[in-house]
């Protein structure tokens, strides 16, 4: 669902970009210190890494010759808390537009809000949450995880609409493009819910106090120990951006299968405003390997590529939110001390 810059006007862009960077800053100043922690931080990092690689493969859509992936905003939510995950989830989209161009920096804002916020703030408290109030059991969360990424995926689908059509620079029409992407996202977000729901479910079974101090906002219990499971979600990132993302769908994903549906080709071309150019240019030049592999690539060398874009897009992503996260802790700890002077 990461829409290009062709699709949103400068004005729009710009709007989502602050309305998103509104929420980051509401989601910094929310999280609180019981869910964004000294023991928190390595599973910020490196589940961070994980959305990162598991939305580098797409998946086939059968019967309709489109493809999906993981938006994560829930498997975030469910193990960090809405905040933290958040603000995984916009580094995640941060370093794939700018170091693999993918997703429009002018659109950047528009990207983090449709995939970010409906998942966080909306499905996350409201649905999964409600579901899983009367305790955790491994039927609940999967019931919480499909029903959470439906819904949440189909308000950014349909958000993905509103901000196309509001900006006025394509000729694609409301009620037929809402028509092609709702359906659609409704098989992806049934997917996601499934694979959400599996993830969580062995969480659960290996470490169930950290999905629970999460639902609660608690700490995690003082003899809880996290590196076993950071240690295997590490890998598993390594394993699915290095290895498991050659074999990601071809298909178009949901978005672009909508576009072709309707214009009989997945793209668009950007507008001729000053603005799409310079945000074309800024991203060339800060995306090393664009479309996750080398930007001198043939068909020889593009497994090497993508594999390496895994990689360094995962590495880079933990390192991103594991230290976003402990500057975060630091801050609030340092204004914990001065109060109390």
């Amino acid at each position: 669902m990461h829409m290009a810059d062709a699709l949103v006007s400068p004005a729009v862009g710009g709007v989502m970009i602050a309305a998103s960077a509104g929420v980051m800053a509401y989601a910094v100043a929310t999280a609180k210190k019981d869910e964004l922690n000294e023991k928190k931080l390595p599973v910020m990092g490196v589940m961070g890494a994980f959305v990162f690689a598991a939305q580098m493969i797409n998946f086939t859509i059968p019967g309709t010759g489109s493809s999906g992936h993981l938006c994560g905003g829930i498997l975030l939510a469910a193990m960090l808390g809405a905040s933290p995950a958040y603000l995984t989830l916009a580094i995640v989209l941060g370093i794939q537009a700018f170091f693999f161009a993918d997703g429009g920096l002018l659109a950047l804002g528009a990207n983090i809000w449709n995939m970010g916020f409906y998942t966080c703030f909306i499905a996350y408290p409201f649905i999964f949450k409600a579901i899983l109030k009367k305790g955790i059991t491994k039927k609940r969360i999967t019931l919480a995880s499909v029903v959470s990424v439906i819904a949440a995926l189909q308000l950014g689908a349909f958000s993905v609409v509103a901000e196309t059509v509001a900006s006025g620079v394509t000729d694609l029409p409301f009620a037929v493009f809402a028509a092609m992407m709702q359906p659609i996202h409704l098989a992806i977000g049934a997917v996601e819910g499934v694979v959400t729901a599996a993830i969580l479910c062995f969480v659960y079974q290996a470490k169930p106090e950290l999905l629970e101090s999460t639902l609660q906002r608690k700490k995690l219990p003082s003899g809880i120990r996290t590196k076993k499971l950071v240690i295997g979600l590490a890998a598993a990132a390594l394993c699915i951006g290095g290895l498991l993302s050659w074999f990601a769908s071809t298909n178009p994903d949901g978005l672009e299968w909508s576009i072709e549906k309707i214009t009989g080709r997945t793209e668009i071309a950007a507008g001729t405003d000053d603005a799409y150019a310079a945000a074309e240019e800024l991203q060339t030049a800060t995306a090393v390997l664009p479309d996750y592999t080398f930007a001198d690539s043939d068909e020889s060398n593009a497994a090497a590529g993508t594999s390496v874009s895994g990689i360094v897009g995962g590495v880079l992503v933990c390192a991103a939110a594991a230290g976003t996260g402990a500057v975060i802790v630091a801050v609030k700890k340092r204004k914990r001390s001065v109060s109390r002077i």
